[in-house]
């Protein structure tokens, strides 16, 4: 009669090993092994670096947008001036911003002008959205102040204009040229309104990482912008920072109180909120889609154990009849299953990482075997394809390879346990 054991005795590993190891002439398949191993490796690879390049687009798109925009813009609902105008200038800009500056958790407020003008250099144009800031407001954005590339001297910006790298490319120009900006909203004469045309220089160029961001973004000086766009003693929004801009709701209401009763605001996520929803909705199938590929590489497993079993079938009936018994036969083709699972796990998670952390070689040197072009900014919206390690989506993917091999490995492993010694040994 057969005998309990203790669960995954040494020799329940040592016979286990001996038929992961077997050659096709002794009744292994060796060949299988192979093709499961290199199965769930590559989808755990595949899993493991697509979870990392979706995390690095969003991490890029939203420190792009951070790190150029406000978090939260204040502005005015349309209102009737003392001219009887309609208009949203915000006319006590200074004393507003300092009471949105006094809520816990803002870290910086800034009046701006904003206006959409022509930027012409020779017989080069292009629309640019201008924006009047301060210089001490401008040095504290990061990806202006502190951007990928820049050329000139930021320090001189009360003297001219910093433009996008992008707006310099499409007008030619370099730090020092002098740019003419035009706008349709130009000065008030008796046969209407002339364009308003000024030149000015071109003191500092950044690259902020965005391609939108840089192909169309200029600072003007703020009184300077006060002037040209016709807003004397007002401001057109002031734009906030906060400290937890991902918690920027929370702020609403305190932001609100500040701002006085005409006051509207525009969220970051109001600005990007649809992309950043579709990003997590393409991560979530993304992940079902690689899941379905471990799957798949899994059943490979029972395939090769199925083989195994039936080429194991009087080596079955012999232990069965020296005293092993079901349990034991069973734990050992489970752990055959098991290791080529694991060890596919252990591999595939290797390759993955070593994907994120040099993705930026890989992606120049398929770049370079690919002739150039492979990634166009003006459509991805940022310069590199990014990757970010998030383990909780490492530990994920190991945790679906683990369970899904020994899943599908219990199946062929009951198979072998429950096989008549009898009917194993009958044709031996």
């Amino acid at each position: 009669m057969a005998t309990g054991t203790v669960p995954f005795s040494r020799f329940e590993w040592m016979i286990a090993w001996r038929y992961l190891r077997a050659r096709r002439a002794e009744g292994g398949v060796s060949v299988m092994t192979w093709i499961s191993l290199i199965g769930i490796t590559l989808a755990v690879f595949a899993l493991i670096a697509t979870m990392a390049v979706r995390a690095g687009f969003r991490a890029e798109f939203v420190d792009t947008i951070l790190g150029t925009n406000a978090h939260v813009t204040v502005y005015n609902a349309v209102y009737t001036d003392e001219n009887g105008r309609r208009t949203r200038a915000i006319p006590e800009f200074d004393g507003v911003a300092a009471r949105i500056a006094a809520i816990p958790g803002v870290t910086r407020t800034a009046p701006l002008i904003r206006g959409q003008v022509m930027a012409n250099m020779r017989d080069n144009n292009t629309a640019v959205d201008v924006y009047g800031i301060r210089l001490d407001d401008l040095l504290t954005i990061p990806r202006v102040a502190r951007p990928q590339a820049a050329l000139g001297d930021i320090m001189r910006f009360d003297e001219g204009l910093a433009i996008g790298s992008g707006v310099a490319r499409e007008l030619g120009v370099g730090v020092g040229d002098r740019i003419r900006l035009i706008s349709p909203n130009g000065v008030r004469t008796a046969f209407g309104t002339s364009p308003r045309v000024k030149s000015y220089e071109v003191v500092y160029i950044f690259t902020a990482g965005r391609y939108d961001i840089d192909r169309t973004r200029v600072y003007m000086p703020f009184a300077e912008a006060q002037s040209y766009f016709n807003r004397d003693g007002v401001a057109d929004e002031i734009e906030v920072m906060l400290e937890d801009p991902e918690n920027v709701d929370a702020y609403a209401p305190a932001l609100l109180r500040a701002a006085g009763e005409r006051a509207l605001l525009w969220t970051w996520r109001d600005r990007s909120g649809a992309f950043l929803r579709a990003l997590d909705i393409e991560d979530n199938v993304m992940f079902v889609i690689m899941a379905i590929l471990v799957l798949i590489a899994a059943m490979n497993i029972i395939s090769g154990l199925i083989m195994l079993v039936k080429n194991k079938g009087r080596d079955i009936g012999i232990l069965r009849t020296i005293g092993l018994s079901q349990g034991s036969i069973l734990r050992v083709f489970f752990i055959c299953g098991a290791l080529i699972g694991a060890l596919g796990t252990f591999f595939g998670v290797i390759l993955g990482v070593l994907f994120a952390i040099y993705i930026d070689p890989i992606f120049s040197f398929v770049n370079y075997a690919a002739g150039g072009g492979v990634w166009d900014p003006s459509i991805r919206g940022i310069y590199t394809l990014p990757a970010k390690l998030v383990w909780s989506d490492v530990a994920a993917a190991v945790a679906l390879s683990l369970g899904l091999s020994f899943l599908v490995t219990i199946f062929p492993a009951r198979r072998a346990a429950r096989m008549n010694p009898v009917e194993a040994l009958r044709y031996e």
